[in-house]
């Protein structure tokens, strides 16, 4: 009898299961879908989507499917519905309805890693945003960075590098996101990375890390150790927040005492949604910057020609005095230089300059002056995992229906990596941004997102990263040691990690202690 009772339910449930299947890689919508497959019930392709590629170039999961659909395509991940977008021309028209066709979104494990409750993520998210975005203006827009920050960040890549070069050998990545965070975290909150017991640096990465995993909240597992550290580190910051209001005395004057001053006067500003901005802006800060400080140093590393014009043209008149805005404006290091080369690399190009710059960098004028930008070059070959937005209405794109309620992950390194738009796209030529037309580049590189969500800290980080390189490449001397492998899944990591060996330039005698 049992076999009869086997034969019936296969006869009900494979019926049942072709129609769920079915019904899954057809998913209902009011127009025709874009082309690609919605993988697996449930977890869709979101493994596929994990499995890191050792190159520069788009992730693989991505670049097949480019091949295979077009620049528009659908799937599915982490039981979501999504469409992928490598389309220029798209993305920005994407950017632009922030609020009317599209709103700010995270997957929900994503959201549930950055600690965003439901209420948060349905009805506040994009206010927060805003919010952030002004406030992070406020306290690190051009004018603090002009007047206080600039000098901090240039003794603090001093002493900094001073410190490398007392360590036998570091790895390059951990090593800047150390020096990034317990500057950032300085600046948001007073932190003293030398008097905390919490490394900032290893629980970011750890939570970094469980963000491009695979969202399994099981002990052992990357996504639940993530859980873990992301719940230490939200009591440590609301650990300050509640002694800051219990004990006035204990006020910086830093970027966390301007939101709890908010508070007094911002019905909307909550203890939760201050703990959320801080631990936003620290993962923020996490995991780009160093991410592409790093492919920088690398990169220069192995084009050692290149790292020479850099040498050259970022020397200054005087090494006694700190770095200026003006200079920084100026573009006259490391992030636009100037330089009298062709576009391909002349290897005569460093006499040539030692013989017209005569010890300080040539005025930037149109007849004479030509570009480097090794900052905007490494951000190119880095790219961000992706940027999300989801529908709130119905999306029509080029005979397409992207419906309400799915989600757009926009691919930067598909656009940035873009042989259409970048020549030779994995090669290292910073000499490409001088050509480059604004109107082309605005759609076609967005380190630091689109539109009205764009990062705020963007300026923040590009002048860190250039007085960094500034003192690296002029008063240094490192060497690699091993590793540098390159690993997209699909955020840019190196592999085992990039290792390095740093010494102080022979004809550089400062010398700051640690």
């Amino acid at each position: 009898m049992w076999h009869i009772g086997i034969y019936v339910a296969a006869l009900v449930l494979i019926p049942i299961a072709h129609h769920w299947m079915r019904k899954w890689r057809n998913p209902r919508c009011n127009g025709r879908l874009p082309p690609g497959s919605m993988g697996l019930p449930l977890i869709g392709e979101t493994i596929q989507f994990f499995i890191p590629s050792k190159s520069l170039d788009v992730p693989t999961f991505v670049k097949k499917r480019l091949k295979n659909y077009g620049p528009i395509f659908k799937t599915s991940l982490a039981g979501r519905p999504v469409v992928v977008s490598s389309d220029a021309d798209f993305n920005y028209f994407i950017f632009q309805q922030e609020g009317k066709l599209v709103e700010l979104w995270y997957m929900d494990s994503f959201a549930e890693l950055l600690g965003l409750n439901s209420s948060l993520r349905d009805g506040l998210l994009g206010y927060v945003h805003k919010y952030l975005k002004k406030s992070v203006a406020e306290h690190f827009g051009p004018e603090i960075l002009k007047g206080k920050v600039l000098p901090q960040l240039e003794e603090m890549a001093s002493r900094t590098l001073d410190a490398w070069t007392r360590q036998e050998v570091l790895e390059t990545k951990h090593a800047c996101s150390a020096m990034i965070l317990n500057f950032t975290s300085k600046l948001l909150f007073d932190y003293d990375h030398e008097k905390s017991k919490e490394n900032l640096s290893e629980t970011l990465t750890s939570i970094t890390q469980g963000l491009m995993s695979f969202p399994l909240n099981i002990p052992g597992s990357s996504f639940h150790k993530s859980l873990q550290n992301r719940k230490k580190l939200l009591k440590m910051i609301r650990d300050m927040i509640e002694e800051r209001q219990a004990y006035p005395e204990t006020r910086r004057g830093d970027f966390l005492d301007h939101l709890i001053d908010d508070m007094k006067t911002n019905s909307l500003l909550t203890e939760n949604l201050i703990t959320y901005v801080i631990f936003a802006l620290l993962l923020a800060t996490s995991e780009t910057i160093p991410t592409t400080l790093t492919l920088a140093i690398k990169l220069l590393t192995e084009h050692p020609l290149v790292k020479e014009n850099v040498e050259l043209i970022c020397g200054r008149e005087s090494s006694e005095t700190g770095i200026t805005w003006k200079e920084y404006k100026s573009m006259t290091f490391t992030m636009h230089v100037s330089q009298y080369v062709e576009e391909e690399l002349n290897p005569n190009f460093v006499s040539r300059a030692e013989e017209d710059l005569q010890g300080q960098p040539p005025p930037l004028t149109k007849a004479s002056s030509k570009r480097i930008n090794v900052i905007n070059e490494a951000l190119r070959m880095s790219g961000s995992a992706g940027i999300l937005r989801r529908t709130i209405e119905d999306v029509h794109i080029n005979g397409y229906i992207i419906p309400k309620g799915w989600a757009i992950l926009v691919i930067p390194s598909a656009l940035h990596l873009n042989p259409d738009t970048f020549r030779d796209p994995l090669t290292f030529n910073p000499w490409r941004w001088k050509d480059l037309e604004a109107n082309l580049s605005a759609k076609n590189f967005i380190p630091f997102g689109g539109g009205m969500r764009s990062c705020g800290g963007a300026e923040y980080s590009k002048v860190l990263m250039a007085v960094f390189l500034q003192a690296l490449v002029t008063k240094y001397r490192w060497t690699k040691v091993k590793g540098g492998e390159i690993v997209r899944s699909p955020i840019l990591g190196f592999g085992k990690g990039y290792y390095i060996e740093v010494s102080k330039n022979a004809e550089s005698d400062q010398s700051i202690e640690g």
